[in-house]
């Protein structure tokens, strides 16, 4: 059976949502990507709160470069935040993306800012 885009992206972000839990001592670094923008947020599932986010859309550098460019500078700025926050590692949560493009470049741009996976 063929599944749309949206559904296989949901197949797959339940499944990884079934192993990946985020604490307070190691929150879950969760990325979302539209067409436009690349949103990410630090959570802690335990408490069911949001310990920090940062995304393409707040910042007005990331507005006149290209998308992976915009990518690498919100993970640089969640990093700073996390940093702020007194963390130092994370579980990363790719939300069914693909680990490339968008998705790769704002990882390693926050794991070269100071985070660990």
């Amino acid at each position: 059976m063929a599944f749309s885009k949206s559904a296989r992206r949901a197949k797959i972000r339940t499944r990884i949502r079934a192993r990946v839990l985020g604490t307070a001592q190691r929150p879950r670094l969760s990325v979302f990507r539209s067409n436009k923008q690349i949103y990410a947020q630090l959570i802690d599932d335990a408490h069911g709160t949001t310990i920090a986010s940062a995304s393409s859309a707040l910042m007005k550098e990331a507005q006149a470069v290209a998308k992976v460019d915009q990518a690498r500078i919100v993970g640089r700025t969640i990093a700073e935040k996390a940093k702020a926050a007194g963390i130092d590692e994370v579980v990363f949560d790719r939300g069914g993306y693909l680990y490339h493009g968008r998705v790769k470049s704002l990882a390693e741009a926050a794991r070269e800012a100071g985070l660990k996976f």
